[in-house]
């Protein structure tokens, strides 16, 4: 009993955790969303846009959307969206508050499994406040770590109960949470393995019950309780039971110095369906990530050895001193052959140590063995990416290395008088350390521009972004900034082929059609599937006049990417020009469809049913598109366009007045309000409109002045 600590000071303990972990944090209460993921997880994903729903759950567990298969994750994110809409905020908080939940969860199983607090609390603060760790907490799209680890926790506790009193359904448990954890984020798949090191150390599963090869299986019995026999004249001899089912395995202690493999066959058949779902996890892993993996041409195989040695030691750098931390840290290609043999001797010196060690500090080899094992699904052997490592990727692996940390330092200065107290000073100095930088990293996550600013200013040759950050330009209108970055990723890059799509939206936007159709003639050239590319080659060919090249890349956009909502309501948009109001509606339905919040696509077939005089159909569509964006202008406008062919003029400038308070330089709104004044015998009113929509420009405006002989 005396090495349990009264409840008292494991709430304190619980308490310096929560409050911590949430100040340090605390600024993502502040965070935007960012152009890097983001837009594929939540802000553009018109799945996600439309919260909980039958439609959304089934698409999560069929589809391999951005490359993966964590329908857990999509899940997630939809739930947010339905409580918290697009608040950036709320979403950034919940991915705090998972944080916290595997901290706590972190320190109660170590804490369990080991019943040395002090040692479980530091490896659960130093998970907390690493700055490594803030882009796993920062980034929206990274939820599927935080959820992720939190089954993953969830996982280790269910064991350790099961190992305690085994059971069917406790081990079922286990089953469930790891399934659970493997479709939040498939980098669980080591968990198995990381079992295993626990029933090394601190579980002692290897020593606590040995047993030899011979084995006998009784079945349809329960497991028996230790039974020690001791004889004058004869060796003690120790009977065991495993519980495996309805099977019970009973054999005899081996001599002392026997490695007791028939115990450790045990333990690995035990975690055979753990096993199963690994490689499941894996087949559909690689399924969802086949047109993702870089190919070996591209990236050869010795430089991706070469970058996986040097990455374990980056890893322990950056552990020690977080410095010049980035989103993306961009792959060398080939590395200095020097630093390839350093690392490789060095992390070869470190593995031998641990395991030559294993029996006397068993804690040595769990904590460097979890660090290796667990980062190998993400080493880079199998390039997704072009990156050469990723801060993220250390959340679970750090665990490996802060175990050493907490049992390692106090056993090294065991013997030092001072030990307590050096201790102490140590690890608030650490702890502050951490805090400090971790509260550093979360500022540069603020927004879009100020994330890749710094990234910038930390790595070089940084082509994915500088790509990036031109897309945050472009979203600011600063169109010639965003050019000079796409120029600085093709630079770097010249087989970039989205710098070349992005460049190409900014001509467009600039007007040089011409120059956007040479860089998405590139892209395509590149990615021959990139259906965006394609849909805006199209609005190009549209923008010059040339509507059949225009509906052959929508149409091909479409037969990519059969979900593709823009491309349907840009191709209804030029059906509708065309006079095919048929085909416009019947694109617009399926824009509605895919995407059920396209305020634009209610308010353009909204227009349409306008033409063909179904005022009805077009004013619902015009109220729902009002309904999703309230300060849709256009929508307004429109709105107030059929009300005026209604007749119901009070209405119409009603409609007129909001579109203009929204956007006081609406120049079609003042003119049609003008025109409704004029209805009304509001001559004052209607030349005043008429003047004003005149100075912003409408040529419509300018003739009905010149026809009365007015100037404006």
């Amino acid at each position: 009993m005396k090495r349990f600590m009264p409840d008292k000071k494991i709430l304190l303990i619980l308490l310096f955790l929560t409050a911590a972990t949430l100040l340090a944090f605390w600024r993502v209460n502040h965070c935007e969303f960012i152009n890097f993921d983001d837009h594929e997880y939540v802000t553009e994903n018109g799945s996600i846009q439309n919260g909980i729903t039958i439609e959304g759950i089934r698409w999560a567990f069929t589809t391999y959307h951005a490359s993966n298969w964590h329908p857990l994750t999509w899940i997630s994110h939809m739930l947010d969206v339905q409580l918290f809409g697009l608040n950036p905020r709320w979403h950034h908080l919940t991915n705090l508050l998972f944080h916290i939940a595997n901290t706590l969860l972190l320190f109660f199983v170590f804490h369990r499994m080991t019943k040395a607090p002090w040692q479980s609390a530091c490896v659960a603060a130093l998970f907390a406040l690493h700055p490594l760790h803030v882009e796993s907490v920062a980034w929206v799209a990274e939820r599927k770590d935080v959820l992720s680890t939190f089954f993953w926790m969830l996982t280790l506790g269910a064991y350790l109960y099961y190992v305690e009193r085994p059971g069917l359904w406790r081990y079922v448990v286990v089953i469930v949470f790891f399934a659970l954890g493997l479709m939040a984020k498939p980098m669980l798949v080591t968990l198995p393995f990381v079992l295993l090191l626990l029933d090394f150390w601190p579980l002692m599963r290897f020593e606590r019950k040995r047993i030899t090869p011979k084995i006998r299986v009784e079945t349809g019995k329960p497991a028996s309780a230790e039974k020690r026999i001791r004889k004058p004249g004869r060796k003690q001899v120790q009977k065991d039971a495993v519980s495996t089912g309805n099977n019970a395995v009973k054999a005899e202690q081996p001599a002392a110095g026997k490695v007791p493999w028939a115990w450790i066959r045990l333990l690995l058949w035990e975690k055979i369906p753990l096993f199963a779902l690994t490689a499941l996890s894996c087949i559909v892993t690689y399924l969802a990530q086949e047109k993702a993996v870089i190919a070996i041409e591209a990236l050869p195989l010795s430089d991706r050895i070469s970058n996986a040695f040097l990455s374990y030691i980056l890893y322990i750098v950056k552990m020690i001193w977080p410095s010049d931390l980035a989103i993306l840290y961009p792959h060398p290609g080939s590395w200095p052959p020097w630093q390839v043999l350093g690392a490789v001797i060095l992390l070869v010196a470190l593995t031998f140590m641990a395991l030559l060690k294993a029996r006397r500090v068993p804690y040595l080899a769990v904590g460097w063995l979890w660090y290796v094992g667990t980062l190998v699904p993400v080493i880079g052997l199998v390039q997704v990416g072009g990156h050469a490592m990723a801060d993220r990727y250390t959340y679970i692996p750090l665990i490996g290395l802060f175990i050493l940390i907490a049992w390692g330092i106090p056993e090294l200065l065991k013997e030092w008088r001072w030990r307590k107290e050096a201790l102490v000073v140590a690890s608030a100095v650490i702890l502050l350390g951490l805090f400090a930088a971790t509260w550093t990293q979360v500022g540069y996550w603020q927004n879009s521009m100020t994330l890749f600013d710094h990234a910038l200013g930390v790595t070089q040759r940084n082509s994915v972004i500088h790509n990036n950050r031109g897309q945050a330009y472009a979203s600011l209108g600063n169109y010639t900034r965003a050019i000079e970055d796409f120029n600085q990723a093709i630079e770097i890059d010249p087989k970039y082929p989205m710098a070349y799509y992005n460049r190409g939206t900014m001509y467009i936007s600039l007007g040089n059609h011409t120059q956007a159709i040479m860089d998405f003639d590139r892209a395509i050239m590149m990615n021959p599937t990139y259906a965006e590319a394609y849909c805006n080659r199209g609005k190009a060919y549209n923008s010059l006049g040339n509507p059949t090249r225009a509906i052959q890349d929508y149409d091909q956009a479409i037969k990519i990417n059969p979900k593709y909502a823009e491309a349907y309501y840009n191709r209804g948009t030029l059906y509708s020009i065309l006079g095919n109001y048929t085909r416009a509606i019947q694109d617009y339905d399926r824009a509605i469809e895919i995407m059920p919040k396209y305020a634009e696509a209610y308010n353009n077939r909204g227009n349409v049913y306008d033409i063909l005089r179904d005022y009805t159909r077009a004013i619902q569509d015009y109220d729902r598109a009002i309904e999703i964006n309230p300060r849709y202008a256009g929508a307004y406008s429109n709105r107030g366009i059929t009300y005026s062919k209604l007749g119901d003029y009070t209405r119409a400038i009603q409609d007129y007045d909001r579109a203009i308070e929204i956007n006081p330089q609406y120049a079609t709104a003042y003119k049609n309000r003008g025109i409704v004044y004029y209805y009304l015998g509001k001559r004052e009113q209607t030349i005043e409109d008429l003047k004003k929509a005149a100075r912003l420009g409408s040529e419509d405006a300018k003739n009905l002045l010149r026809s009365n002989k007015m100037d404006w």
